[in-house]
């Protein structure tokens, strides 16, 4: 399922004014991954319902699966886009995810609102109209993730780290210290380079930090051989601070030592 090529492509902008490409994902395959939900979902209920039977019988009463059932329709979704980096089954299965617009990991909140509108979607069958506004945008966003600051991308391209809290996993990285004075959007520009890096993949963050990279060695050449995505994500840990010591596994930097 790689199509993203024909996909519109989606540019973000950094606070540190670099740009990179996210590829949003159209409507065919998130209609397709819907599909594998909702089937995913009716097996759940289909579950609860036999062992519901084979428990109490009819004792307690029907409203029990009505309630599984609204549980599963308004909380499927949330809580596998939070607690599994924006992917359900479905969206795993087939390779996209749930991003904020700046292609950071989405929040509760965000995740929350974009499937409350869900239902708004097919409101007195209004499909058309929505099918409208996803053809006729070119993130491919819908109503619910207009109003959630989300986007629903490829992730083909990353070969991120499981864990992408920077202060957790930077641990791997070894410090390293600009050639000059930062200004504080400097070093939140850092951050978020290295926050924003497992969505990135080793290749697009090479070519990202090189520019920025260059500007910050007080030499032409970084001693060690350390690639420029390692000399930036080992500033960020610098500035870091304590929370960076703190131990987990992480997956070495390409490039690097």
């Amino acid at each position: 399922m790689r199509t993203a090529e024909a996909d519109t492509l989606f540019r973000v902008q950094t606070p540190e004014g670099i740009e990179y490409s996210l590829y949003p994902a159209g409507l065919p395959i998130r209609l397709f991954a819907y599909g594998i939900d909702t089937i995913f979902q009716t097996i759940v209920l289909l579950c609860l319902v036999i062992v519901y039977y084979q428990l109490f019988g009819g004792m307690i009463g029907f409203w029990l699966i009505l309630l599984a059932k609204f549980g599963i329709d308004w909380f499927y979704h949330v809580l596998w886009e939070v607690f599994f980096r924006g992917q359900s089954p479905g969206k795993r299965f087939l390779g996209i995810r749930v991003v904020r617009n700046d292609g950071s990991p989405v929040d509760a909140g965000s995740s929350f609102i974009r499937n409350l509108l869900r239902f708004a979607d097919s409101f007195l069958g209004l499909y058309f109209i929505v099918f409208i506004v996803v053809i006729t945008n070119r993130a491919f966003r819908r109503p619910g993730d207009w109003v959630a600051g989300t986007l629903v991308i490829y992730t083909w391209q990353s070969q991120a780290p499981e864990r992408q809290n920077v202060m957790t996993w930077l641990d791997s990285i070894p410090f390293a210290s600009p050639g000059r004075e930062l200004s504080s959007e400097e070093k939140q520009g850092l951050l978020m380079f290295a926050r924003r890096y497992p969505l990135l993949g080793p290749a697009r963050a090479e070519e990202i930090a090189r520019p920025m990279a260059a500007s910050l060695r007080g030499a032409p050449e970084n001693p060690g051989g350390v690639s420029d995505t390692g000399y930036l994500l080992g500033i960020a840990r610098t500035f870091a601070g304590d929370y960076a010591e703190q131990p987990a596994p992480g997956r070495p930097v390409e490039g690097q030592a």
